[in-house]
């Protein structure tokens, strides 16, 4: 028996995380990229574990959702890059590119605007002493829950600790408000308490509150600083704790081994990234006659410096639409969430007028599976090119492909592109992504068990927001749940909810429309929309 070569034990993999034949994917693999064969960024993750736990190959994660051919990159995995130990504890260490970029925001707009709160609603008998043994051990084996940060003559740096459990504060009483909701009250007291939180000197910039519902029910809040983690790193150390909890509760031992820090992860990147980055030069050819900015103000005056507070909208879909989605996804041979920024770009241009838009899209910069388990702020919102033309399979494949063509060039700085793109500061506006899109219903499932517990994920809003109007896929095979954040000082929120309904409409006119339907017959514009676009030079 012939011994199968690393690409088609590769391809056997890719086939097994889409749920395709594999007689089949080898053919489709050779001309077209992983996203339009079914593939998005739950199954290229699963995909660059896998690879690396079972063949020891490092498949790089942007190249693996890029525009490339599948077969072409699988074929340039690499041997997964030994660990090579990082700096000491207590040692000066300069600032990750996304510490920096957190630590500017809070000194511009307050601790409020880099806040992040991830809470897990816990049903069932709570093990205090467990609860707090599995923080330890999390503190333990991860350094970004260790680092602290400090002003130094050349700018901020960072240490990281030699042993620092993350504290777990008990919230004796959480406020009122929420509109009756426990949960949304739980978030508005911990927002309005960011700075005692996540802002003490000397101390790694992050917390977990624990307070009690009604029912006997617990709230678990992750209250974190952007300098420490993004969306992905706070979903890794929710699956951890959960998994840690159940051991603890039946008294196995817990994971205690230290994991490799985003120092050395980092390093691993670059050795599994032969060839460097591409130039910002060559992202700005592509993206010339796009509109630099989309004002959602509808031509009233802007804030002359672009204000953060925020509010938020949860907009729901009943499952008839969710089911449509996904059937249209799978013919059109794309991931649910391309459906749903799509008709987000689609939404969006009928209102201001457009027929190409750059949307802002929330990625992963995790080139390895090092990197996959490590909590650090890797994430970044890269422009996407969204052209509303073709007919609505078209329309799909093409979304899917400008994503996939970003997320190759995420590693490039947002500032430097825009001057490539000769774009000039404005303080009264977000930088090329006005409007943007992140899909994070694949990090967590909605309900997780642990021990004895049930555990529903809900994400919360500290009152700042990014843009002008960010929608976030919350949750979608289980009571499927989009918000919509925004900036009340550009758009009102009557406007937010007439946008959140244009939204519906449009998933629901792609979804119901045959795969040759031009776009442009889908929606009318809104009545009193009109082109509020600054073409890019």
């Amino acid at each position: 028996m012939l011994t199968p070569t690393p690409l088609e034990e590769l391809l056997d993999l890719a086939a097994d995380v889409v749920g395709c034949d594999r007689r089949a994917l080898p053919a489709g693999a050779a001309g077209s990229p992983f996203i339009t064969l079914g593939g998005g960024l739950a199954q290229a993750v699963r995909l660059q574990a896998r690879a690396g736990r079972q063949l020891g190959l490092a498949v790089d994660l942007a190249q693996l959702l890029g525009p490339a051919p599948l077969a072409d990159v699988l074929a340039r995995a690499v041997p997964v890059p030994a660990v090579v130990p990082g700096p000491p504890a207590g040692a000066v260490r300069a600032l990750l590119p996304g510490q920096r970029a957190a630590l500017a925001a809070e000194r511009a707009a307050g601790v409020g605007a880099v806040c992040r709160v991830l809470s897990a609603e816990l049903a069932g008998p709570l093990d205090a002493g467990a609860l707090r043994r599995v923080l330890a051990a999390l503190g333990a084996r991860h350094e970004g829950l260790r680092t602290v940060f400090a002003d130094a003559p050349h700018g901020p740096v960072r240490r990281v600790l030699a042993a620092c459990a993350p504290p777990l504060v008990t919230l004796e009483a959480a406020g009122a408000g929420g509109g009756g909701d426990p949960v949304a009250a739980v978030h508005g007291y911990l927002a309005a308490r960011a700075r005692q939180l996540v802002g003490r000197p000397g101390r790694p910039p992050l917390v977990f509150a624990l307070g009690r519902l009604a029912g006997g029910a617990h709230l678990l809040s992750f209250v974190y600083h952007d300098a420490v983690a993004d969306s992905w790193s706070a979903a890794l150390l929710w699956q951890e704790l959960l998994a840690d909890y159940d051991r603890a509760v039946h008294r196995r031992p817990l994971v205690r081994g230290l994991r490799p820090g985003p120092d050395t992860a980092g390093r691993a990147a670059v050795a599994a990234r032969p060839g460097g980055l591409r130039a910002a030069g060559e992202r700005a050819e592509r993206l010339r006659g796009f509109p630099a900015a989309v004002d959602l103000a509808e031509g009233a005056p802007r804030p002359a410096v672009f204000d953060v507070r925020g509010e938020r909208l949860h907009v729901g879909l009943d499952v008839r639409l969710r089911d449509a989605a996904d059937a249209t996804a799978r013919r059109a041979g794309v991931p649910h969430g391309t459906v749903l920024l799509a008709a987000w770009a689609l939404a969006v241009g009928r209102r201001a007028g457009l027929e190409r838009l750059l949307v802002g899209c929330e990625v992963p910069r995790r080139a390895t599976a090092a990197l996959l388990g490590t909590p650090a702020p890797c994430s970044a919102t890269v422009p996407v090119g969204c052209e509303l033309e073709g007919g609505v399979d078209y329309f799909l494949r093409g979304v899917a492909c400008a994503f996939s063509e970003a997320l190759g060039c995420a590693d490039l700085d947002s500032a430097e592109l825009a001057r490539e793109l000769g774009v000039r500061p404005d303080r009264s506006r977000p930088a090329l992504t006005p409007v943007t899109f992140a899909a994070r219903d694949e990090l967590l499932p909605a309900r997780v068990r642990a021990g004895d517990l049930s555990a529903r994920f809900h994400h919360g809003h500290a009152g700042a927001v990014t843009a002008d109007a960010a929608l976030t896929v919350l949750r979608w095979r289980e009571d499927p749940l989009l918000r919509l954040e925004f900036a009340p000082a550009v758009l009102s929120r009557s406007r937010a909810v007439r946008l959140a309904g244009e939204l519906r409409g449009a998933l629901a006119a792609l979804t119901a429309a045959s795969p040759h339907t031009p776009v442009e017959d889908l929606l009318p514009a809104p009545a009193g929309a009109r082109g509020l676009a600054l073409p890019l030079p």
